[in-house]
């Protein structure tokens, strides 16, 4: 989809009303499930290839403790080297043990602090990374199918901090949980949970083996 000459019709939800309440929703629930866990299962890789399940969830409350300044602060003393200044913000909040991470997520379950862009992109970011860490530990979150619709548009529309559109373009996605549909007419059909799609445009290939269709291989190699 790189213009919209031949994106064909994407379904696009309406915000009436502020994210950050969806955003605090899966917040808790994350921390509701991890509150259950061992250290093995705290030091187990999540689906960010380079970050542990407690690595994955420290970067989650560096990003609910930084705003735009000081987020910009922070990648301009990274000298634009993104992966450094989140390695940074990653050591400065993760816990001296897994409990204390915990303790430290919870704090910030309720923030309404974000680095700059549009506040999608911090649902995606608690939304992703909450999959990131449940599917290694084969734990599920029903994320709301009214939750996972309006970050898939999102993606599909978007390369944030995602290259989601670049990702889907081309293809035919269409959720068979929900209303989401997006993609030419005539492109390779993609077909799955809505959470799988957003899944598979954020790049997770392991959620492709949740969707069907001529298209998926096609997906599974972009990602």
């Amino acid at each position: 989809m790189s213009s919209g000459a031949d994106a064909g019709p994407i379904l696009v939800t309406t915000v009436t009303t502020d994210l950050w309440p969806l955003v605090h929703a899966e917040r808790a629930a994350l921390a509701d499930d991890l509150a259950a866990l061992s250290e093995q299962q705290w030091q187990a890789g999540s689906l960010c290839t380079d970050w542990t399940v407690e690595e994955t969830v420290a970067h989650l409350v560096a990003g609910a403790s930084i705003g735009p300044w000081r987020w910009i602060r922070s990648v301009v003393g990274a000298r634009g080297d993104v992966h450094r200044h989140n390695a940074r913000r990653l050591a400065e909040h993760r816990g001296a043990t897994p409990a204390e991470t915990l303790t430290r997520f919870r704090a910030v379950v309720d923030s309404t602090v974000c680095p700059p862009g549009p506040k999608e992109m911090w649902l995606g970011e608690i939304v992703v990374h909450g999959a990131d860490v449940r599917r290694p530990l084969g734990r599920v979150r029903d994320v709301p199918v009214s939750t996972s619709t309006l970050l898939a548009a999102f993606f599909a529309t978007q390369n944030s901090t995602v290259r989601s559109r670049t990702v889907s373009t081309g293809l035919r996605l269409t959720a068979t949980d929900g209303p989401f549909n997006a993609g030419p007419d005539d492109g390779p059909l993609v077909s799955g949970p809505t959470l799988a799609l957003v899944m598979a445009m954020a790049g997770r290939t392991t959620f492709c083996d949740d969707l069907t269709g001529p298209g998926v291989d096609v997906l599974r190699s972009r990602c």
